[in-house]
């Protein structure tokens, strides 16, 4: 015989379930704000982006025209002539940097071996926006070509390379042939017997850096937009009973706002102080003349020159690593 259906709950029918997901929760004032700003900044950014790539094209198409007007007016004779030329001029081109990329290689082998480790760590993927893991990545392209161009070059650790900042760096030309260490395990994982060693570099440390020391492993932030997160690399040191230390920015220059500095602005500083074993210089060199105060601009003279030069060691980091598709071993 069938079993009696169960009674029915009049409390349910009453009340039935309510399967309407809560309405998301209002932004505060401040977070509005900034997800306005933010907005306006993509926006502009996509803006240049398209500007430059229409200039672009039309250079290309200026160059193309006038490439076809000089054919135009010479023999067959002389249209040879000048296509061999160029041929000869784009392999001499390719050859230099096929032994600049030798080179280069020698060098990051070297420094695999003999190198100050510097640490990249990735942890923070799940702190910051689509944007700003983006922004992290292309940091960390500009480390790595920075890094091959200098004589002084770091053996360079990715750590924590996992998640959406791992699949952004994929996406970055050559990535997987970078002569670099790369781990989805955090640092404190990877490098446990070496915790002793470790140094999170961080700007509220009470330690300043003198010198680096080639026994230790310098650990970087891999944290874009540290505003909102300030003290968040010095607690996690702590937590993990590493050591930290800071830059000796204060001792040598003035900055016009807080001492936060990128990942490749502070990368790339290290890699200086390894070439000239001067702080000072190595800041004057990175940080740009609008993140320091007025007197320091001014004191260092090359405001407008420096600028440039900071955009232009930009786009040759872009440059170099497209290039690094093509070849570069494991």
């Amino acid at each position: 015989m069938a079993e009696p259906a169960p009674p029915i709950d009049q409390t349910t029918l009453r009340n039935p379930p309510n399967d309407t997901p809560d309405p998301p929760q209002a932004l505060s004032k401040s977070a509005h704000k900034r997800l306005l700003k933010q907005q306006r900044l993509e926006s502009k950014k996509a803006e240049r982006k398209a500007a430059m790539k229409e200039q672009k094209q039309r250079e290309s198409e200026r160059k193309r025209r006038e490439w076809e007007e000089k054919m135009k007016g010479l023999s067959e004779e002389e249209q040879s002539k000048v296509l061999e030329g160029r041929r000869l001029v784009r392999n001499e081109r390719m050859a230099k940097r096929a032994e600049e990329r030798g080179l280069k290689i020698e060098r990051l082998a070297r420094a695999k071996e003999l190198g100050q480790k510097v640490v990249v760590d990735l942890d923070f993927s799940d702190l910051m926006t689509a944007s700003e893991i983006h922004s992290l990545a292309q940091q960390i392209m500009y480390c790595y070509a920075v890094n091959g161009r200098t004589t002084s070059p770091a053996h360079l650790w990715l750590l924590g390379c996992k998640g959406e900042i791992g699949a952004q760096l994929q996406r970055l030309p050559g990535f997987d042939k970078w002569m670099i260490e790369k781990d989805d395990k955090s640092y404190i994982e990877v490098l446990q017997d070496q915790k002793e060693n470790l140094v999170y570099l961080t700007a509220d440390a009470e330690k300043e850096l003198d010198e680096l020391d080639p026994k230790s492993l310098y650990i970087i932030g891999g944290l874009v937009d540290r505003n909102r997160w300030k003290g968040i690399t010095m607690k996690k040191a702590n937590e993990q009973g590493i050591q930290t230390a800071r830059l000796p920015i204060g001792s040598f220059l003035k900055m016009s706002s807080s001492q936060v500095l990128t990942v490749n602005q502070v990368f790339e500083i290290l890699i200086k102080y390894l070439e000239t074993k001067d702080w000072k210089t190595s800041f004057f060199q990175v940080i740009p003349p609008r993140k320091r105060s007025e007197a320091e601009v001014e004191e260092d003279g090359e405001n407008e020159e420096q600028e440039g030069g900071h955009d232009q060691r930009k786009r040759i980091c872009v440059e170099e690593s497209s290039h690094d598709k093509e070849s570069i071993p494991a």
